[in-house]
């Protein structure tokens, strides 16, 4: 399945006893639906508030007739913020999670106040020096260890990271951040972008980066900014999933 939502309303993707989730939200319309219990794995686990442009998810299911009528009818019970795109078959060994080889997320920050923008990005009065934001940003793809840039008491076997891409571009009326690696650690595209505005404000000069990245401690980065600036815009398999249904 290809979805996206908004994450405003949504303690992120990820199923939590007290609190609502993506995940919750859509494994519920597709119970009712199909009338039987249905578990989604997704490709990832995005924060409370990032949003998805572009997500996957699979699961398993007795024959599905008509696709397209389910596509329609899980939208119609859906909220607004989460939309199902198309629902498609893949082989018994596909996994969302663990095939997928390349996600990219983006962070908008804007330079006015824009009302329009309130829940779009993130509002920085500051001025910035993109050209060593930038300079600061190509210093990731030299590293593969983002241990700094991770949440701390983080349950993950390691802190390795392919960062194939990392750039700060202005594109109309925002200054977003593009950063595309085969994975991510939980919080680690906040601190990035929280380290790297310090640089682009003077606090911070781009080799300190290295230094940061060295020492491997959360403390030593900046902190998270706020997470509805956030977007998951793409998820890359080894083969186009997406081309597979036609």
């Amino acid at each position: 399945m290809q979805f996206s939502y908004f994450g405003k309303a949504y303690h992120g993707w990820q199923n939590q006893p007290n609190a609502i989730t993506v995940q919750q939200v859509l494994e519920g319309a597709f119970s009712t639906l199909l009338k039987h219990s249905v578990d989604l794995m997704a490709a990832g686990r995005t924060d409370a508030g990032v949003h998805a442009k572009e997500m996957f998810a699979h699961f398993e299911s007795d024959e599905i007739e008509d696709t397209t009528d389910l596509v329609y009818r899980l939208n119609a019970l859906l909220p607004d913020s989460i939309a199902v795109q198309v629902i498609f078959k893949v082989s018994d060994d596909m996994h969302a999670r663990f095939d997928a080889v390349e996600r990219t997320y983006e962070y908008w920050i804007v330079q006015e106040k824009n009302p329009f923008y309130s829940d779009l990005a993130y509002y920085v009065k500051h001025p910035l020096d993109i050209r060593s934001m930038n300079n600061a940003a190509s210093i990731l793809l030299q590293f593969e260890d983002f241990e700094c840039f991770s949440k701390s008491n983080t349950d993950v076997k390691t802190y390795r990271c392919t960062i194939k891409n990392a750039v700060w571009e202005r594109k109309e009326d925002k200054l977003v951040f593009t950063i595309t690696a085969d994975r991510f650690l939980r919080n680690m595209v906040r601190a990035v972008v929280g380290t790297l505005l310090e640089v682009g404000i003077g606090k911070t000069k781009p080799d300190d980066v290295k230094t940061i990245i060295n020492s491997k401690d959360r403390n030593n980065a900046n902190p998270s900014i706020p997470a509805k600036e956030l977007y998951l815009t793409s998820i890359l398999y080894p083969e186009k999933i997406t081309e597979k249904h036609g």
